[in-house]
């Protein structure tokens, strides 16, 4: 399914912040710069599969005309180097003209995912791996009830999922009617929220909060709300987000894995498959500082129970692969395999996580490229 079962994400946010500053984490990352460098510097490390983002902002400044410049050095890279990409192509980010609440945006986002697809199969024959929507359950909750995202708004966050799951589908339509081979990813996080012992009055929010984290799979599945048209064949491809926060107590503390209520998330990964029946990879997951090498080990050990439970897991993706400043405060996020880039393209590497990374990868009788000759 795909070109390397260890892959590499870089990070592409690109929405405005409340200030009203938009963000651009492929520029501010220098990736942009020196995306043919960075792509052979994965390749060292045995990733030859790599998600990236369109910035629509970029892309549509000005509405209905499509300006792919931003675009074109990561897809003629990548075929040059036999780099497969699996392409984000709405991460957080939209042009100012576009509302995502207005009903013109379902036609705006549809016209623009058909002129990157158009421009897709112009450029390369391969076959296409996108992901419409990145996150549709956890954007509409950070854009639509907890003000953590654009737009900012309050208590409109089911009205936000159930326009981006139109859009995602029409989008799909619209990458299938293009080319009828393109694959289609679906990412969202997985989560896990118990209720505090000693406010047992929260148990059914608690439940209800994490029964939550399904709806955007459902909807697109056709199992939630079928008037927006879901069906089955829209959740080609799972791809679960998974990070160290991602299990906590309800209006409480993040969860450890070391902590009894904490579940392991190889059982995590196999209620999805369970509920879904399709194929999945961990599209997300890193740490921070010195909880890198631990969480990759403690990842893939999952990763390999799943597996060993039935479950179709094609592939665990780094994301970020590159350190990146913090979205609010700018901070210097140590979460990536390299740092900040020099003048030159050169990124400097963290050498146990690349070590604990090679070690991983032949856990999975994965061998890297460089491997036989350094």
């Amino acid at each position: 399914m795909f070109k390397s079962f260890f892959m590499a994400g870089f990070e592409c946010s690109t929405h405005r912040l409340i200030t009203g500053e938009r963000l651009d984490l492929v520029a501010a990352t220098q990736h942009d710069k020196h995306v043919q460098t960075d792509y052979l510097r994965m390749q060292t490390l045995g990733v030859m599969t790599v998600r990236e983002g369109v910035r629509w902002h970029l892309v549509e400044s000005t509405r209905g005309h499509y300006d792919f410049s931003s675009v074109l050095p990561m897809i003629r890279s990548a075929r040059q180097l036999g780099v497969q990409v699996i392409w984000d192509l709405f991460h957080y980010g939209y042009p100012d003209h576009v509302d995502p609440f207005s009903p013109a945006f379902i036609s705006s986002y549809q016209r623009y995912v058909r002129a990157f697809a158009r421009l897709l199969r112009s450029e390369s024959d391969e076959i296409p791996v996108v992901c419409p929507i990145n996150e549709i359950s956890f954007f509409s909750w950070a854009g639509g009830d907890s003000q953590h995202l654009n737009p900012y708004t309050v208590g409109r966050g089911f009205e936000l999922k159930r326009q981006l799951v139109r859009a995602a589908i029409e989008g799909i339509e619209t990458l299938w009617d293009v080319n009828a081979d393109t694959r289609i990813v679906q990412c969202d996080p997985v989560i896990h929220i118990v209720p505090h012992p000693d406010r047992p009055h929260e148990q059914a929010d608690a439940l209800g909060y994490r029964e939550a984290q399904f709806q955007a799979w459902d909807m697109l599945s056709g199992r939630l709300c079928p008037e927006l048209g879901g069906r089955p064949a829209y959740l080609d491809i799972i791809g679960v987000n998974y990070y160290p926060h991602n299990q906590w107590v309800y209006n409480g503390e993040y969860l450890k894995p070391h902590d009894p209520r904490y579940r392991p998330l190889h059982e995590l990964l196999c209620e999805v498959h369970k509920r879904y029946e399709r194929p999945l990879f961990i599209a997300e997951t890193s740490a921070e500082d010195g909880e890198r090498v631990p969480w990759l080990s403690y990842v893939c050990r999952e990763v390999r129970m799943a597996r060993k439970l039935g479950v179709p897991l094609h592939g665990i993706c780094w994301y970020p692969i590159l350190n990146h400043p913090g979205w609010v405060d700018g901070r210097h996020c140590h979460n990536g395999m390299w740092d900040y880039s020099d003048s030159y393209g050169r990124r400097p590497l963290v050498t146990a996580l690349a070590h604990e990374w090679i070690r991983q990868q032949m856990t999975f009788h994965q061998v890297t490229p460089l491997e036989l000759t350094t």
